[in-house]
């Protein structure tokens, strides 16, 4: 970035900090075996991706399971999904029950509208506000149910939903279910440790959290791969537990952890800093009378780096142009989707109409932002609502 960028899209990906890079290094420059290989150089390789792993489950609290390093948050969301689904041939020939939520990310949403098409059972219960609809979700569960997967913070809105209490509606009501949570928007922004989550399979990814881009994981509750609870869906050399084909990346392993325990180490301080940040903006916005027509869509428990403003019939694509122009990055959603012209489920399901969604920004707040970067957001967002276009 140049020193007159501002750079408030960190939902979509972060950058890489200190600690991640050097560990990065660390690990191509002096152990770059492959860590399948059983010679010295392949075992030294092996024995540091096996730390690595035990130094990513210890970062987020998790102490007992498998964790299977993945290409990206998305793909762990898939071997989640489609692995519960294809485990078993009575899912399918019994319509099994699958329930998530509106608004889900694509990699979520997009396996379950093919197992659909297959035959499986899938329901979608509604977060109004920003809060998954209890009472709709447990009418959905049944003991033919297979999968329960809800996210743990939604990336358009930033509504943080209650999985533990969902965990427990569903331990009573479909106790042969598993729950998956997405939580690469959660972790250590709000979720400091996993475990306290009470479900079965969790995905997350380090880019989010200023690691490398290329890596993600999914843990999975201990025993659920060795009884068949979920089984591969792509083959290869039996990497990850048989989860996972392909070469271990090493590198990448070795600054997940760095990046991970760097942000559990400074959890408090960076929460403090984010949390202030978004106090700022949301009185800027509040009582400056320039931007009185910008409306905040405040969920009811909210994550602090994600603030979704819809602006008074301004395209999204409008303002996100203008503000391009003036070095202030933001997003119209998903980093994922918002290239797509559908309206977005999650601010559908949010309460949004469809016009108001296509209006809607979403500022996300990282460690290196500052008061006076979201001033000048303010100033530049007070400029186009004078000028821009509305429809």
């Amino acid at each position: 970035m140049t020193p007159n960028e501002i750079y408030l899209d960190n939902s979509a990906t972060t950058p890489l900090c200190r600690e991640a890079r050097e560990a990065y290094l660390a690990a191509a420059e002096s152990c770059w075996g492959n860590p399948s290989s059983v010679h010295a150089m392949g075992m030294r390789a092996a024995h540091a991706l096996d730390e690595a792993r035990r130094d990513i489950m210890s970062a987020v609290g998790l102490r007992t399971g498998d964790l299977i390093l993945t290409g990206s948050g998305s793909e762990a969301n898939n071997i989640a999904i489609l692995g519960r689904a294809y485990a078993k041939a009575r899912f399918r020939e019994r319509h099994a029950g699958i329930v998530s939520s509106l608004g889900e990310h694509a990699s979520v949403r997009l396996p379950l509208e093919r197992l659909g098409r297959e035959g499986f059972d899938v329901r979608t219960v509604a977060a109004p506000g920003g809060a998954i609809d209890m009472g709709e979700l447990l009418g959905m569960l049944d003991r033919g149910t297979a999968l329960v997967t809800v996210m743990h913070t939604n990336n358009e809105t930033g509504a943080v939903y209650d999985i533990p209490t969902i965990a427990r509606l569903v331990r009573k009501a479909a106790p042969e279910a598993l729950i998956h949570c997405d939580a690469t928007q959660g972790l250590l922004h709000g979720c400091r440790n996993l475990s306290t989550l009470g479900v079965d399979m969790i995905t997350f990814s380090a880019h989010k959290l200023e690691g490398p881009r290329g890596i993600g994981a999914l843990w999975v509750d201990r025993d659920l791969i060795r009884r068949g609870a979920i089984s591969p869906v792509m083959l290869g050399g039996g990497q990850e537990s048989g989860m996972r084909p392909g070469t271990s990346n090493l590198p990448a392993a070795a600054a997940f952890a760095a990046a991970l325990k760097r942000a559990a180490a400074c959890y408090g301080e960076d929460i403090a800093h984010l949390t202030a940040l978004r106090d700022h903006l949301l009185n800027r916005i509040a009582t400056d009378p320039s931007l009185a027509e910008i409306r905040v869509n405040a969920p009811s428990k909210a994550a602090p780096h994600i603030i979704s403003l819809t602006m008074p019939s301004i395209k999204s694509e409008t303002v996100l142009n203008f503000l391009s122009a003036r070095g202030i990055y933001v997003s119209s959603g998903s980093a994922c989707s918002s290239h797509k012209r559908e309206p977005s489920a999650a601010l559908s399901s949010f309460g949004l109409t469809e016009r108001e969604a296509d209006t809607t920004i979403r500022v996300s707040l990282g460690r290196a932002n500052t008061a006076e970067e979201l001033d000048a957001l303010c100033d530049a967002l007070a400029e186009g609502v004078r000028t821009l276009v509305r429809f």
